[in-house]
């Protein structure tokens, strides 16, 4: 997680800037030729009742910053990181809920700031969740946990701005849309408040990025049909379009299970090789079956050249994760752990028979899929030496 992070926010002509308390320093000189930037992107970020159960340590209090414990390091690791939330934070008064109308505690958030995310996407088919009262809620909550909520706006004016972050001399701007929402249709008067995925609106989203001189523009879209392996038609349309308007990087959500990976050029792109990961899959959730009870935590570094301004994508990696759900010796747990550990001969004492069988599947998996369009994609190894403690 970076927390300096040079902000820019464009709307129409005109460009305001915004920065954090610290003094912002890239670490990088104009004698230096090149400089990078590494990206962390998972899936969704789901929040069933048994989750916040588990992370209740009073009538109204929770923690879930031990969820995260586990793969807090990989975060570390990284200079932006970001992730699909897929729930709100409407507030107490409305009832705490699972699925299907989600409302989540506040402490989830101060549990991902923690494991070290810096923009969560919002625009998901659970965004109205809590009507428009818990979008915005969910907005303010995200800003004061210090991440950036990407996809939810609370004006039109905030919709048609362009955020710019810049990162070691790296400028990126990141751009998301859903396929639609569950419940609570948004009026035509307040559209504003949610992107959906509009092939005009996107190409007019992109194009503005673009005119600001962006060196990155990430799309994380949140489209596919749950529980499928495989793309369908429309996602593979809607990609390739946008990598026609001149996206760089696309990420998935939404199908609750790991899509693959492909690698495309386009000569709008400013990158000189872009991908798609169709789908990052589950991050956390209760969904306990195969293919949904892991995911993938997926890491790519891009490098741009102070001499000649080209950007380059430089690997894409990928670290296998499984939820473990049970018992430990601090009570009922949910946990996110590297799938490989199921390989390595030190795991964690709570981890049963069953449990390193299925994350063994899990890891496969996930090999497996990702790497069904390309073999570029290559495993994040995990040091088996190190003693794994509980």
């Amino acid at each position: 997680m970076f927390n300096n992070i040079f902000i820019f926010l464009l709307i129409t002509v005109n460009l305001y800037f915004f920065c954090g308390d610290s003094a912002y320093s890239t670490g990088k000189t104009k004698s230096d030729s090149l400089t990078t930037i590494v990206f962390t992107a998972v899936g969704d970020i789901m929040c069933h009742s048994t989750q916040y159960e588990y992370a209740r340590i009073g009538k109204d209090t929770f923690d879930f910053k031990p969820v995260f414990r586990k793969i807090k390091k990989y975060f570390d690791e990284s200079d932006f990181s970001i992730g699909n939330f897929e729930t709100v934070v409407a507030g107490r008064s409305r009832g705490y809920a699972g699925y299907p109308v989600f409302n989540s505690p506040d402490e989830l958030l101060e549990g991902l700031s923690y494991a070290g995310f810096d923009a969560l996407t919002t625009a998901n088919n659970h965004a109205t969740d809590g009507r428009k009262d818990g979008l915005l809620r969910t907005i303010d909550k995200i800003n004061h946990y210090g991440m950036h909520p990407v996809g939810t706006f609370t004006s039109k004016e905030d919709r048609d701005s362009i955020r710019i972050f810049k990162i070691n001399e790296i400028s990126f701007t990141i751009l998301s849309y859903t396929y639609g929402v569950n419940i609570a249709n948004i009026p035509a008067n307040e559209k504003y408040l949610l992107n959906f995925i509009d092939t005009i609106q996107i190409r007019n989203d992109i194009e503005k990025a673009k005119k600001s001189r962006v060196d990155i523009t990430l799309v994380y879209f949140h489209f596919g049909n749950e529980y499928k392996g495989e793309p369908e038609a429309y996602q593979k349309e809607i990609v390739k379009k946008t990598f026609s308007y001149g996206a760089d990087i696309i990420l998935g959500a939404s199908p609750h299970v790991l899509q693959p990976i492909d690698f495309y050029s386009d000569p709008k792109q400013k990158i000189d090789t872009g991908f798609v990961a169709y789908s990052l899959g589950n991050f956390v959730s209760n969904q306990r079956w195969r293919y949904s009870d892991g995911g993938v935590v997926l890491k790519f570094s891009i490098s741009k050249s102070f001499l000649t301004g080209s950007v380059y994508l430089n690997k894409v990696e990928f670290l296998p994760i499984w939820v473990f759900k049970g018992k430990t010796d601090s009570g009922s747990e949910y946990i996110i752990l590297p799938s490989q550990l199921s390989h390595c001969n030190d795991y964690p004492e709570y981890l049963l028979k069953k449990d390193l069988s299925d994350m063994k599947q899990s890891f496969e998996d996930t090999k497996a899929v990702l790497t069904k369009y390309s073999i570029k994609p290559r495993l994040q190894e995990i040091d088996c030496s190190q003693k794994i403690s509980n």
